[in-house]
């Protein structure tokens, strides 16, 4: 249809060219081909009569013979891409194919990813272990919210690279494995109250240096890891530590240490407390002694510590008054039991 109608638009350009040829001057009444005199005024007239025939015939040319190749060539290549679409999906029509593609990126963008936290909270269905931690916990910037997680969260969870803050509390989680938080050196605070945890492995908080604030409340520890030195404020209240379970150079280094609660263990003895601690929890415990070196020093009778302004030594079997001199480096007596 194309060179069809390309033929009959040169055919007219043709004639129309022809035809001029033979045309009378006006003026003179001379053919065309008596009008070569220079002075006759007609020469110029003819000569941008054939540059437009010219010029319409080329741009004719153009379109009948090059636009007809390139259209075929696109079509060849157009087919060509299909058959190897085609021959990819073995099995599958075209259609099927890319009706398939679609609905991979689809569930690709219903996912969002570890790394890329949500700021809404999504109901989780399933094994926790297989899921992105932002799909069972509400994750916001720089911040994990995984309380009372269903189905049970055992372990914790994997965190987005820069979160700051971990909030897992009441879950069932057993053990703090070495690699948990490794990678995420960017914490401040981590709450894991009311877990199950009776383990920690050593190192688990070695690499935590922007650590603040740590609480294992109501677990299931009888013995406490290296902690982290920067720490201000930790939390072990509700657990099952012994004397024998928290070593005594555990506190020792933490000298930016403000907050200390330690209640409702099985303690048999004070540990030793950093002269930065302003509160300090230990009732419900099995102490039963104290003595001069607990809170002071018996060679500097200089000695004191006016930052501690909190002690809590009720609930245990220690008759405090018994030993009336080691308190007098303190500002403020201890709560506890004294006749």
């Amino acid at each position: 249809m194309l060179y069809k109608l390309c033929f009959k638009s040169l055919l007219e350009a043709t004639g129309s060219a022809f035809k001029y040829s033979h045309l009378t001057h006006p003026n003179t009444g001379l053919k065309h081909k008596a009008a070569a005199d220079p002075n006759s005024g007609f020469k110029g007239e003819l000569v941008c009569w054939l540059h437009t025939a010219l010029d319409s015939m080329n741009a004719l040319l153009f379109t009948c013979l090059l636009v007809p190749l390139l259209v075929a060539a696109s079509a060849r290549r157009f087919d060509q891409e299909s058959q190897l679409i085609m021959g990819s999906v073995p099995g599958k029509d075209l259609s099927g194919y890319f009706i398939d593609h679609l609905k991979s990126r689809r569930a690709r963008r219903a996912l969002p990813l570890a790394d890329e936290p949500d700021d809404s909270p999504v109901e989780a269905g399933g094994d926790t272990s297989d899921l992105p931690t932002c799909l069972l916990c509400v994750c916001l910037t720089g911040s994990v919210y995984c309380e009372e997680v269903s189905p049970d969260m055992t372990s914790v969870p994997a965190l987005p690279k820069e979160t700051a803050y971990l909030y897992a509390r009441f879950n069932k989680i057993k053990k703090i494995r070495a690699k948990d938080f490794s990678d995420i050196v960017t914490l401040k605070r981590i709450d894991l109250t009311g877990n199950l945890i009776s383990e920690i492995e050593e190192g688990a908080f070695s690499k935590l240096t922007m650590l603040e604030e740590l609480s294992l409340a109501e677990n299931s520890l009888v013995k406490l890891p290296m902690l982290p030195a920067k720490l201000i404020s930790f939390n072990a209240n509700h657990n099952h530590l012994k004397t024998k379970g928290v070593k005594a150079n555990a506190f020792k280094k933490m000298t930016k240490l403000v907050n200390l609660y330690l209640a409702d263990n099985e303690m048999e003895a004070v540990p030793h407390i950093p002269d930065s601690v302003r509160t300090l929890h230990l009732q419900n415990n099995n102490i039963t002694e104290v003595n001069v070196d607990t809170f002071c020093k018996s060679n500097d009778t200089y000695y004191l510590r006016p930052s501690l302004n909190e002690v809590r030594m009720d609930g245990n079997p220690v008759v405090l008054s018994k030993n009336p001199d080691s308190f007098t480096c303190m500002m403020v007596l201890p709560v506890g039991r004294y006749r």
